[in-house]
């Protein structure tokens, strides 16, 4: 397996099928495109999904936790239903310490609280072979009415595409935090830079997009970022998305930072961007309520059907590739090589 998240081949070869039982209580089982599942509980849905718990400390313990449980809660958040529940496994290198522990663990307390959520269960130790940044995994659960809920799968030809934030937004961020004091990109992109890293929750986003209007499906410009969250999305809901590179709102510090370590925004980590659908008469009420919120959105294009050719996404009327990679971290290492590392 290459680096990084598994791609449709992958899934498509290994994990479909092969998923267990086939119960009724499951809404939404493993799907490419999808970030959670759904089960039935009761007149309640629960959407639950699992991402590893990522503590990059070169940002600092409190950046880098903060960013660690933001990773973990984001896509149950992505059903629409706020997350409720969070079950947490720490698997730490040896000779970790009791402070390292502490600082990562109020950090997740404090941001779960404002949340509404319980960090429920969980384990924590310490083993060989484990390394930060990747120390574990967490399991989120959002729990609501299943009239609240958001699935990947919802997309209907007719719906608009809206977008949040932008590309390249955990990139740009993480890298401006990271190398901002040696980038030779002027103070104000510099600044720019840093602040985005402030955006790469879609907490928020998904939350107030939901809550505004009839939003049919949502996800997060992840792993290699917005163009491939696209085709996922379409993926996920046997749609085609056709979009205007233009209207794709770009966010201060974002082009410069990508020009400087010559990756492409659209492929890049962009954690705290949602792609969502909406319906027709509700675009506007949805772009309001993210402007009051102080997120910056557009209206992108639009969904159709799927095309004989199987072809997913378009952009400006030319075929959008699929990305087989991401940047990110190879800017990193590039930027570790040139500057040094704390």
């Amino acid at each position: 397996m290459d680096s990084g998240k598994a791609s449709r081949r992958f899934f498509e070869e290994h994990v479909a099928g092969r998923t267990g039982a086939d119960r009724e209580d499951v809404r939404l089982g493993p799907t490419y495109g999808a970030d959670f599942g759904v089960v039935d509980v009761g007149d309640r849905v629960v959407a639950m999904a699992t991402d590893p718990v990522f503590v990059l400390r070169d940002l600092g313990l409190e950046r880098a936790a903060w960013f660690a449980f933001h990773i973990c809660v984001s896509d149950a958040a992505l059903s629409g239903l706020p997350p409720a529940h969070l079950a947490v496994d720490f698997n730490l290198p040896p000779g970790t310490s009791t402070e390292t522990f502490d600082a990562i663990w109020e950090v997740f307390d404090r941001e779960a609280e404002k949340l509404g959520a319980s960090l429920t269960t969980g384990h924590t130790g310490t083993y060989e072979g484990c390394a930060f940044p990747t120390v574990g995994g967490a399991t989120a659960l959002s729990i609501g009415h299943p009239d609240d809920l958001v699935v990947p799968t919802g997309a209907r030809p007719g719906d608009r595409v809206v977008v949040t934030k932008g590309p390249a937004i955990e990139s740009t961020g993480v890298l401006g935090v990271l190398f901002g004091d040696d980038l030779p990109l002027g103070k104000a992109a510099v600044e720019a830079a840093r602040e985005r890293f402030d955006d790469v929750s879609p907490v928020r986003d998904a939350l107030t997009a939901a809550a505004a209007g009839n939003v049919t499906a949502m996800h997060d410009a992840t792993e290699r970022g917005l163009a491939n969250a696209f085709h996922e999305l379409a993926a996920a809901s046997g749609v085609s998305l056709s979009v205007e590179r233009d209207r794709v709102p770009v966010l201060p510090g974002v082009r410069e930072v990508c020009e400087y370590f010559d990756i492409d925004p659209w492929t890049t980590s962009s954690e705290g961007t949602v792609v969502a659908t909406v319906a027709p008469e509700d675009v506007d009420a949805v772009l309001t309520a993210l402007e009051s919120e102080g997120i910056p959105a557009a209206e992108v294009g639009s969904v159709g059907e799927r095309t004989p050719d199987g072809e997913r996404v378009t952009v400006d009327g030319s075929p959008l590739p699929e990305p087989e990679s991401d940047p990110l971290w190879g800017a990193y290492e590039t930027g570790r090589e040139r500057f040094g590392s704390e």
